[in-house]
C-alpha cells in the first residue's frame, strides 16, 4: 500500500477538506482525489462519505485511519533513526510552539541555536490544540501544550504555570480591587484568545461553571494586542500573569480572580513510546537544564529567568 496515498487519505479525514489537504501536502486538489480512488481500488471498499460539510470514513476508512496512522507514525520513526545514524547533530528539528509562548522560550531557542549551530530549527506556530493534532499525527516530534494531558498518550516537561489575571480598563468598577469573582463578569463583552488556543476552552468553561456564557468580542493570538484592546474598550481578558507584569498600568487595571483560579500550565510534550531524533533529545536536555522543576514552577514564577547556563 502507497504511504503517500495514506497520508492524503488521513490528511484529508484531520482536515476535514480535499482543498486543505492539498494545501498542506502542497499539491493541487485533483492530485489528491486520484490518489484517494486509487486507494479506494486497491481496498476494495469506498473510503469517505459526507454528511453536509463533514467528511466521515465510512468502515472500511475507519480500520485504514487507524492503522494508517500507525503505519505513518512507524515511517516517521524510522525516517528519524536513519538520520540519526547519517547526520548526528544535523539535520532539522520542528517544534510546535503557541505564540503566547515566544516570550518565555526565546532564551531556549537561542541557546539552542549557539549549541548545536547544524540544526535547522523550525516552530510550527500555532495554538495548543493544533499542536497536539501534529503531536498525535507524527507530524511534530515535541510540541508545547496546555495541562492537564493524557499521561497514557504523552510524557510532559513543565514550562510554566501561570495564574490567569482580570485585565480590565483602567476606569472598571474592578481596578483597585484584591480580587474578584468570575461571576461579576457575567455582563462584561470578553476578549479571547485566537482559534485553536486551549485557554479558549478554560475561560469559556470557567464561564459556564461560573453560570454564565461569555460574550465574545474579539480574539487575537497575541497577547499584546488583547490588552491593547481593552485599554480601547473593547472588553475584558483573562491574561497570566506573566503578560500582566509588562502591562501599562496607568491605562489598564489588573485583579486577582479569587474563584475559581484558572491557570496557564504549559509543558513541552511528545508521544510516549516514540523514538526522538538527536535533535529533539538535544532539546529536551537544554530544556530540562533551563527550566524550573516541577515545585519552582507551581505560582507566580518566571520559567527560564537567570537558568541558563553559560
Amino acid at each position: 500500500m502507497d504511504l503517500k496515498a495514506l497520508r492524503y487519505f488521513v490528511e484529508v479525514v484531520q482536515r476535514q477538506s480535499y482543498t486543505g489537504a492539498a494545501g498542506a501536502l502542497f499539491v493541487t486538489q485533483p492530485t489528491v482525489s486520484k490518489m484517494l480512488r486509487q486507494l479506494e481500488d486497491e481496498v476494495g471498499a469506498p473510503l469517505l462519505q459526507k454528511f453536509g460539510r463533514r467528511i466521515e470514513p465510512t468502515d472500511a476508512g475507519r480500520i485504514l485511519l487507524e492503522r494508517g496512522k500507525q503505519l505513518l507514525a512507524l515511517h516517521a520513526q524510522l525516517e528519524a533513526e536513519l538520520a540519526d545514524l547519517r547526520q548526528s547533530a544535523r539535520g532539522e528539528l520542528v517544534v510546535g510552539i503557541p505564540p503566547l509562548a515566544h516570550r518565555l522560550l526565546a532564551p531556549l531557542l537561542a541557546r539552542f541555536h549557539r549549541e548545536y549551530p547544524q540544526v535547522e530549527l523550525k516552530l510550527f506556530e500555532r495554538g495548543s490544540r493544533a499542536v497536539e493534532d501534529e503531536l498525535r499525527s507524527g507530524a511534530l516530534e515535541i510540541g508545547a501544550m496546555l495541562l492537564p494531558a493524557d499521561e497514557s498518550e504523552y510524557e510532559t516537561l513543565t514550562i510554566c504555570n501561570y495564574p490567569l489575571r482580570l485585565v480590565a480598563p483602567r476606569r472598571s468598577p474592578w481596578a483597585g480591587k484584591p480580587g474578584i469573582r468570575l461571576e461579576e463578569l457575567a455582563g462584561e463583552p470578553f476578549v479571547f484568545y485566537g482559534e485553536g488556543f486551549a485557554l479558549n476552552e478554560v475561560v469559556h468553561g470557567a464561564c459556564l461553571q461560573a453560570g454564565f456564557a461569555p460574550r465574545i468580542a474579539g480574539r487575537s493570538s497575541q497577547w499584546d494586542f488583547m490588552a491593547s484592546m481593552v485599554a480601547a474598550g473593547v472588553g475584558v481578558a483573562l491574561l497570566p500573569e506573566l503578560f500582566c507584569r509588562q502591562l501599562d498600568r496607568a491605562a489598564l487595571a489588573v485583579v486577582p480572580i479569587d474563584a475559581p483560579q484558572l491557570w496557564w500550565h504549559m509543558a513541552f510534550a511528545w508521544r510516549r513510546g516514540r523514538y526522538l531524533s538527536f535533535a529533539a533529545r538535544a532539546w529536551l536536555d537544554l530544556a530540562r537544564q533551563m527550566l524550573p522543576g516541577p515545585d519552582e514552577a507551581a505560582g507566580d514564577n518566571v520559567a527560564l529567568s537567570g537558568k541558563e547556563a553559560s
